[in-house]
């Protein structure tokens, strides 16, 4: 194993170990799920480059299956609609796309899940923003110190300290695999 490549697993298991103190946090997003489920809502979740393959990660998830047989539950992932993604950034700005398509479909009752490594991108400010205006809860899968400006409009921050892209990422999936695990549990009835 070369300095480099030694450099980052050990960056990766120290980081893993800091996050056990998120895992309350991450208990509660999964609780808020169940509830917004229970109660017949839905959840949207949105975000660019790899943190859109993370947020339709967890939406397909929901819809499809995890690991248990179970029904299907309302998510949508509001960053794979090309059309309306480039329809919009023409029409309006880039800084539009998650907030319009927010305003379109998302409303009291329901969860926007934002994922974004820094908390900066503004398309995705804007999205958590205009959910929580709609009356929604606003959950956020971030990095660095603070979760930056995103973390703002965030009900929940699951805000891993790091600036990593990479390690951040990693324990976004993490975390949402169990906050999957706990929505599959409690729609298969265990």
């Amino acid at each position: 194993m070369g300095d480099e490549s030694a450099r980052a697993h050990a960056e990766h298991l120290e980081l893993a170990d800091s996050a056990e103190a998120l895992l309350p946090r991450v208990d509660e997003v999964g609780r808020l799920l169940v509830d917004t489920f229970a109660a017949g809502g839905r959840v949207y979740t949105f975000g660019n480059g790899g943190s859109s393959l993370d947020a339709t990660h967890l939406a397909e998830e929901l819809v499809g299956r995890y690991k248990r047989e179970r029904r299907p539950l309302p998510a949508q992932s509001l960053s794979v609609d090309a059309a309306a993604l480039t329809c919009i950034a023409n029409d309006y700005s880039f800084a539009e796309v998650f907030e319009r398509q927010v305003r379109a479909f998302v409303g009291a009752g329901d969860v926007a899940i934002a994922f974004s490594t820094s908390g900066r991108s503004e398309n995705v400010v804007r999205g958590l923003a205009a959910a929580r205006e709609a009356g929604a809860s606003t959950v956020l899968f971030g990095g660095g110190e603070d979760g930056g400006p995103a973390a703002g409009h965030a009900d929940h921050a699951l805000v891993v300290p790091s600036t990593s892209t990479a390690r951040i990422q990693e324990l976004h999936v993490l975390f949402l695999h169990l906050v999957i695990e706990q929505v599959d549990a409690w729609a298969a009835g265990g």
